[in-house]
């Protein structure tokens, strides 16, 4: 019932056409910054609930390697762009593109900068909204009221088996065995996902769709691998120690955030918060 009366939410969202416009032309201006998007305008003149015209964008689908490999496009390029599009409307903006399958995720060369594009298309539905530590996992888990299904729920987010989110993902390279694993207990832990996704809040169901599209899509690209995945496929010891300096920087840059949030939430940085007003005043 929990799926039922999610899609009765969404579905009339998804079909005003007028809000999808909206959605596309505020995502354009949120990303602007970003060369390598492109979102087709929208013909206000020409569209209404029922019908949007927006300018038509031609391009091969995001997973289509053949058509990347024709045009000159660079895979990991695109998997990466794709990455830094999503994380800043996840993390940054709080405002997300929930449907990235293929059809409407399309890649292309610019026919004016010769530079390759990402085409986002169907805004209707958009939603406000990782090492080995255990304890970590167990307590941000029990905050989104997964309750003793946190194991499952870590799994779920990472796509990834419970012995590799025990070793910490960013250690342990994806196999093809690890793949069938997870499909298995998929299928024999369906009944506790369907109760794991009917306690977790609403904004995370679309968040977890979004993730699994663009796992697939990084699967399907052959982009998706770990920092010590790449390590081990180093050919010198410079590249080698590149990965490991620019792993170590992401993750110094997850704590300062992660501090960033908690000093924002506490009493101290609500006081602070309170007194920069007078502080500028007095100056």
């Amino acid at each position: 019932m929990w799926l039922v009366e999610e899609a009765k939410k969404n579905m009339p969202v998804e079909l005003d056409f007028l809000n999808e416009g909206h959605n596309a032309e505020k995502v354009a201006g949120m990303l602007a910054h970003f060369p390598f998007l492109k979102v087709p305008m929208i013909h206000w003149d020409l569209s209404t609930k029922r019908i949007l015209t927006m300018e038509f964008v031609d391009g091969g689908q995001i997973n289509d390697k053949d058509y990347m490999k024709k045009h000159g496009i660079n895979v990991n390029e695109i998997s990466e762009n794709l990455g830094k599009m999503y994380s800043e409307m996840i993390f940054v903006h709080g405002f997300v593109h929930c449907d990235p399958h293929p059809g409407n995720v399309l890649v292309r060369k610019c026919a004016h900068s010769k530079k390759s594009e990402i085409a986002l298309l169907d805004h209707g539905l958009y939603q406000a909204l990782i090492r080995g530590d255990m304890s970590g996992v167990e307590r941000y888990s029990l905050r989104l009221g997964a309750g003793e299904l946190y194991p499952l729920f870590a799994c779920v987010v990472t796509s990834r088996s419970w012995t590799a989110v025990n070793a910490g993902i960013s250690s342990v390279p994806v196999t093809s065995s690890e793949d069938v694993e997870i499909r298995n207990d998929a299928a024999q832990y369906l009944p506790q996902i369907s109760q794991l996704l009917n306690r977790v809040p609403r904004q995370m169901l679309l968040l977890l769709k979004t993730n699994d599209l663009l796992r697939s899509i990084e699967t399907i690209l052959q982009t998706r691998s770990s920092s010590s995945h790449k390590r081990s496929k180093a050919q010198s010891m410079r590249r080698h120690l590149q990965i490991t300096l620019a792993e170590s920087l992401n993750l110094w840059r997850l704590s300062m955030y992660e501090l960033f949030l908690w000093v924002s939430s506490s009493t101290v940085g609500h006081w602070l918060t309170t007194l920069l007003p007078f502080l500028h005043i007095g100056h």
